[in-house]
């Protein structure tokens, strides 16, 4: 056994042991290092915050956009103000009508005459017929139309015929004061006075300065004939 050699593996062993423990106290006394994974994060942390102040600059242009957009919508709508207005409750009844109730229950529902859903012509009217039953007394006008209508009885005389003289003057004497009349019949020219006859027909009966009262003795008629115009000049 060589006794040389062991100092040389003591001082060896002895080495390495001081190596070990300093690096031992190196590692348990630095900061733990970052591990790959952190790394990577650290990576994409800055890319991912530039990615949100992109997307939040776009987001900031788009919402004017999108608010004027909707101003417009709205301006171009047309919305009534509605205004409510309170109901005084002291004013409200709350009993219930019902008599109100009963006398629409009563009003009796005609039928339908027409289809509100079909066009076309309105129908007739029907008016209904008047009720034999029921008698109207009439009047005296209409009891003696009826008795006229049933007995006519004989027919009025014909009117007198129209006397055909015409008067155009008189004259009158100063001894008796009679009046005599000028009659003109066609070309015949006749002179009478009060109470004679002309033609043996008409009688004078009275004489006037405008007119001449004559009677139809045949006829039994009397008629006033007035002066005739050419004679008046």
């Amino acid at each position: 056994m060589k006794l040389g050699a062991e100092p040389k593996k003591i001082a060896l062993l002895a080495g390495l042991t001081v190596i070990a423990a300093y690096v031992l106290y190196t590692n348990l006394s630095a900061p733990p290092a970052p591990s790959s994974g952190a790394v990577v994060a650290a990576r994409v942390a800055p890319q991912t915050a530039a990615d949100s102040a992109v997307t939040a600059a776009v987001q900031t242009a788009a919402t004017p956009t999108r608010s004027s957009a909707g101003r417009r919508n709205t301006s171009q709508e047309f919305r009534p103000a509605y205004k409510r207005k309170g109901v005084d409750t002291s004013t409200i009844d709350p009993r219930l009508r019902l008599d109100l109730l009963a006398k629409v229950q009563a009003v009796d529902l005609a039928p339908a005459e027409r289809n509100l859903f079909q066009f076309g012509a309105a129908p007739p009217v029907v008016v209904p017929a008047p009720d034999p039953g029921k008698i109207v007394p009439k009047t005296q006008e209409q009891i003696r139309a009826e008795q006229a209508r049933l007995n006519p009885g004989p027919p009025p005389p014909p009117p007198p015929p129209a006397i055909t003289l015409k008067y155009y003057g008189y004259t009158a004497q100063r001894t008796d004061g009679r009046k005599r009349a000028f009659f003109l019949d066609g070309d015949d020219i006749f002179v009478a006075a009060e109470g004679e006859l002309i033609k043996k027909r008409y009688k004078v009966v009275r004489i006037g300065v405008t007119s001449v009262e004559v009677e139809d003795t045949q006829f039994n008629h009397t008629q006033m004939l007035p002066l005739a115009e050419e004679a008046a000049g």
